[in-house]
């Protein structure tokens, strides 16, 4: 190892050492100068490139942060903080789904770390699959809303089409003249004033029981269209025993047991190396992390999208 490079290392690092002092002091600019004089002098350190990202982030310069990321990443690929910040620069650009791939890493780059840390990038992961969740189901919902209002009023202006072909005595008008009556509302084919409207006509009575068969099909239909779209509760064998949340990353003991990762490890180490609910003993080598309700939690949230929100 050449003496001008030993130098250039020892350098880089009294300049980051320099930029973490500028940071804390909020001294953004000062840092960003330091931090680029270090990538100067080693381009080839991922920690100078996040450590500058980290200050963009502070400016909210998304462009820069991504940049720098991006960086950082092709220097190293297991770098928890260039992944994690990418995902939120992407994030905030509303680049959804490649912010969800980015964050996704960050949460399996960060397995067995601190809960506080998991529990952040968990909270982002969320935020963005329920931001490109929504930009879906909004409007979708809008179409749907549109799509039930015009399918109702075209039934309600059939039926009322079909009560006055049965023709131009008083009865038909009659019945138009009902219909009149109760235009801002859905007709009450069990309404009195209905009902009196000659009860003996075969006709009107066959109009009634084919407009209520096809409310009931409309009813149904958009209803069942709407479910994808209402909360249900989430079910308990996805959530974990300690926490009572979703699990982020669950692990079973060898007593059969599953819990998230991070409460475990902290359970282990600041309360004794025995399972929470059985006391049996446990070491966290272990700890075997649980697939199927990984893949269970993962599936769960694909189709309800909307409890990333809560969780």
């Amino acid at each position: 190892m050449s003496t001008g490079f030993v130098s250039a290392n020892k350098q880089a690092e009294i300049l980051k050492d320099q930029g973490n002092l500028y940071f804390k002091k909020n001294r953004i600019s000062a840092a960003i100068e330091a931090y680029t004089e270090a990538i100067t002098l080693c381009p080839k350190v991922a920690t100078y490139w996040t450590n500058r990202a980290l200050c963009h982030k502070k400016r909210n310069d998304w462009e820069r942060v991504e940049a720098d990321c991006r960086t950082a990443l092709e220097i190293d690929k297991s770098s928890l903080k260039a992944r994690y910040m990418l995902g939120i620069a992407l994030l905030e650009k509303n680049e959804f789904s490649e912010a969800i791939k980015q964050l996704e890493k960050a949460l399996d780059l960060s397995r067995g770390g601190t809960s506080d840390m998991v529990e952040v990038i968990w909270s982002e992961v969320g935020k963005a699959k329920y931001a490109e969740w929504e930009k879906v189901a909004l409007p979708q919902q809008q179409k749907q809303k549109a799509l039930r209002e015009f399918c109702e009023n075209a039934l309600r202006e059939d039926y009322k089409n079909s009560l006055f072909r049965l023709g131009s005595n008083n009865k038909a008008q009659s019945c138009g003249a009902l219909y009149e009556n109760i235009e801002d509302e859905m007709i009450d084919i069990n309404s009195s004033d209905f009902l009196e409207i000659d009860k003996t006509t075969f006709e009107v009575s066959k109009l009634k029981s084919s407009f209520v068969e096809k409310k009931q099909t409309l009813d149904d239909v958009f209803d069942k269209a709407a479910e994808y779209y209402k909360p249900t509760e989430v079910p308990e064998f996805l959530c974990c025993k300690i926490t009572m949340d979703l699990y982020r990353d669950p692990v079973i003991t060898p007593s059969g047991i599953t819990y998230e990762r991070a409460i475990l490890l902290d359970h282990l180490e600041k309360v004794g190396k025995f399972d929470p609910l059985t006391r049996a003993p446990l070491q966290a080598h272990e700890l075997i992390t649980n697939l199927a309700i990984k893949e269970a939690v993962k599936a769960y949230l694909a189709e309800h999208a909307w409890a990333y929100k809560t969780y």
